[in-house]
């Protein structure tokens, strides 16, 4: 969320044409796609809400920012150049921590939201309904044992 809303703060046009700088089709709605989907998708994976959704594009994002911007400054996300009266001074980052960002985003993906999330919330009404139905089939097929019994007993 944070990376998205920092875009978004920039104004309407800053990203956009960062993303037409480098090359992307179609700047200013692919400048806008990816705020909202790091705004809205961020905020998902903070509520643990349609994760399995919110992941794909974020997914996508990144691997878009990693070939297109950071892997051309190497592996490392910390290049220190000078440290100066003015405090430290870094190079441009490369694409270390959007591995890291895409190996927890998979990790969500195969492992689900945790049970204190929106998803683990949906996921226990899901069961409790299921149980639910279970509980009337077995009561159902109880009821229709008694009633072969009885008719078998005649």
């Amino acid at each position: 969320m944070a990376h998205g809303i920092a875009k978004w703060s920039r104004g309407f046009d800053a990203f956009p044409a960062i993303v037409q700088a480098i090359g992307i089709p179609a700047p200013y709605l692919m400048g806008w796609a990816t705020i909202l989907v790091e705004v809205f998708g961020g905020l998902a994976i903070l509520l643990g809400a349609y994760v399995g959704l919110a992941v794909v594009p974020m997914l996508a994002i990144l691997l878009v920012a990693m070939f297109t911007v950071h892997l051309q400054y190497g592996f490392s996300s910390i290049k220190l150049i000078a440290v100066t009266p003015a405090g430290a001074q870094f190079g441009p980052p490369g694409y270390e921590t959007d591995l890291l960002y895409i190996a927890c985003i998979v990790a969500l993906l195969l492992l689900g939201a945790g049970p204190w999330s929106i998803d683990g919330w949906r996921r226990n009404v899901a069961r409790q309904r299921n149980a639910g139905s279970r509980r009337t089939t077995d009561a159902n097929g109880a009821v229709a044992s008694i009633v072969r019994a009885v008719a078998g007993a005649r």
